[in-house]
């Protein structure tokens, strides 16, 4: 699960301009993850080790694409309820740290993966769909890969990705619980930007 989350989080990586076109989920996902395999497949300093311009990369195109606090919401379960509100800000920018220095520690190692697209029947009134691809790996078999999002405004957001069955909001879930219940909502916070930056050095 965890080392394929740098792929999940790289086929996001969206152009401008789709920002300014409303699209329907599943058309999104596969213009999405269309360019961003482009602009791997094509960026020189990203596949030769520029860490820091992946960092950047993820930072500009993309954030404004995920609901980070829904999903640190569903990986905290039901200790969120307890955290004040400084305290969820701060779960939340640290989890989102964690997912952006993950996929760009790792961006660099990707290889010929290439994506087909699941038939879906989406209706036009629906506000919380699934869209559903599948990684093919060369000498791997193929990895089932879906995208939980929720229409926000007049655009999609995504809120969970689904690898082989199993959800990336909730794989945290069991860790963050012991956490808590170990060193409180503090303590995971703590885990989190601890974590981030043993993730840093280990980019430099």
């Amino acid at each position: 699960m965890k080392r394929l989350l740098p792929l999940v989080l790289g086929l996001l990586l969206l152009s401008g301009s789709a920002a300014a076109v409303e699209r329907s989920p599943d058309a999104l996902i596969q213009q999405v993850t269309d360019d961003v395999l482009t602009i791997v497949r094509q960026d020189k300093d990203i596949q030769s080790g520029d860490t820091s311009k992946a960092i950047a990369l993820v930072n500009a195109k993309v954030l404004p694409y995920f609901d980070f606090q829904r999903m640190t919401a569903l990986a905290v379960g039901r200790n969120w309820s307890k955290a004040t509100p400084e305290q969820k800000k701060t779960l939340t920018e640290e989890f989102k740290k964690l997912l952006v220095r993950t996929y760009s520690n790792a961006l660099t190692s990707y290889k010929d993966q290439t994506v087909t697209y699941r038939p879906s029947k989406i209706d036009a009134a629906e506000t919380d769909v699934v869209v559903k691809t599948e990684i093919v790996q060369p000498g791997s078999k193929p990895v089932q890969l879906s995208y939980a999002l929720e229409k926000q405004g007049d655009g999609w957001k995504i809120y969970d990705v689904i690898v082989a069955g199993v959800s990336l909001v909730t794989n945290y879930r069991s860790s963050f619980s012991r956490e808590v219940r170990d060193n409180g909502i503090d303590g995971l916070s703590q885990m989190l930007s601890d974590r981030n930056k043993q993730l840093e050095a280990g980019k430099k």
